[in-house]
């Protein structure tokens, strides 16, 4: 089993699992996927199937599995800020509002590709930009769609949050992951 990812989040989540697995960089250029998705479900599914399928020559009989994660908010699409600058913006557009955080999966096995969208549905709390300013500098969240980190201090940010699957907001979605791993013969304790 191969995690296509660099992400730490997602590395964590999958080690709950209990079963082997490596992780290996998705070779994907991202900024070209985006262009001509139809929106940000589209786009997640996207992102996340092109990352597990890009490490498919290297490693063809192995499970690869991909996921991304995105927010969308009033007809944007938030990513990853990069920068604090972004992040105090990011969470400033969304402060007193609801917003929608998407995280896409995406499996390849033996030739064969399953697919699974969490749609979360989080409620923010008014925050004024001095909130905002001391919330970014403690969690430093630049690297997680929507510049909040939930698993940490970002829980502060929130009045309501509704999910299916919460294990989907930190960027793998278990629930999903394990049915499929099942299905495709993995055993999981």
């Amino acid at each position: 089993m191969v995690l296509a990812s660099t992400s730490p989040y997602r590395r964590a989540l999958l080690e709950r699992l209990g079963v082997p697995f490596r992780c290996r960089a998705p070779g994907v250029d991202e900024d070209a996927l985006k262009l001509g998705a139809s929106g940000p479900r589209e786009l997640a599914e996207r992102l996340a199937l092109a990352k597990a399928l890009s490490l498919r020559d290297e490693e063809p009989a192995a499970t690869l599995i991909g996921g991304d994660q995105l927010v969308a908010f009033e007809g944007r699409i938030f990513g990853k800020p990069g920068t604090s600058a972004r992040a105090s913006d990011q969470l400033a557009a969304m402060a007193g509002r609801a917003h929608a955080l998407i995280t896409a999966l995406a499996v390849w096995h033996d030739g064969r590709t399953y697919r699974h969208i969490d749609v979360t549905t989080l409620h923010m709390r008014p925050l004024d930009r001095d909130a905002i300013a001391r919330y970014v500098a403690a969690d430093l969240p630049l690297d997680c769609a929507g510049s909040y980190k939930l698993e940490r201090r970002g829980i502060t940010l929130f009045e309501r949050i509704e999910s299916e699957d919460h294990t989907a907001i930190t960027g793998l979605p278990l629930i999903a992951l394990t049915t499929i791993l099942r299905e495709i013969g993995h055993v999981i304790p």
